[in-house]
């Protein structure tokens, strides 16, 4: 069993920058990919970044060269660094851990999840 705790998020303008922070506990968190998606209103939950247990990195096209993943293995956090956001970034963002190989970003391969946190990006 692994608990997932997403923390972070907030409100910012256009062009501004968030990171948002996922901790995990568990028997197995350790030893799983983590990865982020988002879900705005009326929209489908996307995948936009993942992180392998080796650091193999996962980015959506829409977030290439703006968020950037990363993993402290000392302190099993998992940090989304969002610079240059846009309001189309606006959404509910979610963490997510699982062990399927390679990792991927659809959900379906996460299995735990955290409640999320909201991300607000005004023009």
């Amino acid at each position: 069993q692994v608990q997932v705790v997403e923390s972070g998020g907030g409100s910012v303008q256009a062009g501004g920058s968030l990171r948002l922070s996922c901790a995990a506990s568990g028997v197995n968190s350790r030893s799983a990919n983590r990865g982020w998606f988002r879900q705005a209103p009326g929209k489908e939950r996307e995948g936009v970044a993942a992180i392998s247990v080796y650091g193999t990195t996962l980015y959506a096209d829409s977030v290439k060269g703006r968020f950037t993943i990363s993993r402290d293995s000392g302190k099993n956090i998992v940090y989304l660094i969002m610079n240059t956001l846009e309001p189309e970034d606006t959404a509910m963002y979610y963490c997510a851990a699982g062990m399927e190989w390679p990792v991927t970003l659809t959900s379906s391969d996460y299995k735990y999840w955290g409640q999320g946190t909201q991300v607000t990006v005004s023009s």
